[in-house]
C-alpha cells in the first residue's frame, strides 16, 4: 500500500489538526499517513492518543533538527474491536 504524506506547513493552522484527522479517517487499515513538518508534531501525536487509542501506531522516521516526519498507520477502524482483522 501506499502512504499518503501531507506536508502540515502548507495546510493553515486553524484547519491543520481537523485536516490531518479527517485524512487519517478516510484511511484503509493498514494504510498509512506520513506527515512531515518543521518541529516535532508531539502536540498532534497526543490528541491521536487521547482521541484514537489503539486505532493507529507512529513511527518516526525523521526527527528534525529541520524536518520531522513520522508515520501513523491505522490498525482498526473507529468502535472496532478488532476481532474481525
Amino acid at each position: 500500500m501506499n502512504d499518503m504524506i501531507i506536508d502540515a506547513q502548507k495546510i493553515p493552522g486553524p484547519v491543520r489538526h481537523a485536516t490531518i484527522f479527517q485524512t487519517f479517517a478516510e484511511l484503509q487499515i493498514g494504510s498509512s499517513l506520513v506527515i512531515i513538518n518543521n518541529h516535532d508534531p508531539r502536540p498532534l501525536l497526543n490528541q491521536f492518543t487521547e482521541q484514537m487509542p489503539g486505532q493507529f501506531t507512529q513511527e518516526y522516521l525523521a526527527q528534525g533538527p529541520i524536518e520531522w516526519k513520522v508515520k501513523i498507520t491505522k490498525i482498526k477502524k473507529e468502535g472496532c474491536c478488532g476481532c474481525c482483522g
